[in-house]
């Protein structure tokens, strides 16, 4: 078959679809249970956080292998309480330059003086060493994320962190129940922080959650979260309202138990998926890090730009025709984005080139065999059609 042909078997071109309908992309809807805990909030008129809330940190921590834990309004509330808590205006902070616009951004908040750097191509993580390139006598902390669900080198980062005397704050927005050498992602850094945004692998529509093992920085971020206060309308510090209320609380804890055995789902799903993308040449799938296992927030393919005579843009145009939903995660390293020129030095090279390569596909508990032999069969007639 010429490539001619196979292109116009494309459904982008009239041909037929391999999935129709469409594969799910995500699986964010509710369980009956969830619904009944929020509705038992509602019921008992105790709508602030209360017990749920309460309980949510005590089992959320203990599962991520950290000591403590606070509910918080949404992950960036999350960031904003770990860096508030650990980091002054003025301190220069390594961040890498591939990772959602939060993590930096409220380091800027902060008043930071923000450094990228970049990141891993293969794992598409942060490079430890282009962390140590970049450090300098003035630099106070590391704001890493932990991408995707795929936990960094965490090794490397402490061993740096260690050298320099730097504080280190994880961003695990998409990481719930990640691991690392068999702990918990909780057990790492000085802090640890969460989403439960509706799509994340524990959503409750808005939401978040910080870790520690400090108890003096969990007194601190307690009393940022609640305006600075140590008794009713006694206020130590200046803070914010940034707490969760118990309805969120109670989808989110109702949410966590099932929580292990919907990431152990993703994990299957992974397996097979990177089995099935290994004899396709047009893409990668994502190395994972040595020691780490992924949540699987994203399963992210790379698009290898010189096998394919497309752009990622057009790849995935074509792959949605087919019935596979496919999504940018990201388009611009983070130093193309207009709000951060007053800190640009440079362009890391590998997050630019990211930016032009990663498509993520289909990835939640509940796809079935046959939806995940419809993505690579999707992927692989894409990749026929566009190749060189």
């Amino acid at each position: 078959m010429t490539q001619t042909s196979t292109a116009s078997a494309l459904a982008l071109n009239g041909g037929t679809p391999v999935a129709k309908p469409s594969v799910p992309f995500m699986a964010p809807k509710l369980h009956r249970q969830d619904i009944d805990a929020a509705i038992a909030v509602l019921e008992s008129g105790m709508l602030r956080a209360a017990k749920n809330c309460e309980e949510l940190e005590k089992q959320f921590a203990a599962k991520s292998d950290a000591k403590f834990g606070l509910t918080c309004a949404n992950g960036t509330c999350a960031l904003q309480l770990a860096y508030e808590a650990l980091l002054q205006p003025g301190d220069e902070v390594i961040v890498p330059a591939w990772t959602y616009i939060a993590t930096a951004s409220m380091l800027a908040a902060r008043g930071c003086k923000l450094v990228f750097c970049d990141s891993l191509e293969d794992t598409m993580q942060v490079d430890p060493k282009d962390i140590e390139k970049r450090i300098t006598p003035n630099t106070k902390a590391l704001a890493v994320t932990h991408l995707y669900g795929m936990p960094v080198d965490i090794n490397s980062v402490e061993a740096i962190a260690k050298k320099h005397n730097l504080k280190v704050i994880y961003d695990c927005a998409q990481s719930h129940l990640a691991t690392y050498n068999g702990k918990g992602i909780g057990a790492f850094g000085n802090a640890c922080t969460y989403s439960f945004y509706a799509t994340k692998n524990l959503g409750t529509g808005e939401g978040g959650l910080v870790t520690t093992n400090d108890e003096t920085t969990a007194y601190d971020m307690s009393l940022l979260r609640s305006h600075g206060e140590t008794e009713k309308y006694l206020h130590e510090r200046v803070g914010y309202n940034y707490r969760m209320n118990d309805i969120t609380g109670a989808i989110g804890l109702s949410r966590l138990q099932r929580l292990e055995e919907e990431t152990a789902a993703r994990r299957a799903v992974a397996d097979k998926y990177d089995a099935l993308f290994a004899d396709i040449d047009a893409v990668e799938a994502p190395t994972r890090t040595k020691g780490g296992d992924s949540a699987w927030h994203l399963y992210s393919l790379k698009l290898n730009l010189d096998k394919v005579s497309c752009t990622r843009d057009e790849f995935i145009k074509a792959l949605i025709a087919e019935g596979i939903p496919s999504a940018v995660h990201y388009p611009k390293s983070l130093t193309d984005q207009p709000a951060f020129k007053a800190h640009i030095t440079d362009h890391p090279p590998v997050a630019r080139r990211l930016a032009t390569r990663v498509f993520s596909i289909p990835m939640h508990h509940e796809l079935t065999d046959a939806q995940i032999k419809q993505v690579a069969e999707a992927v692989a007639k894409v990749a026929e059609a566009y190749s060189r």
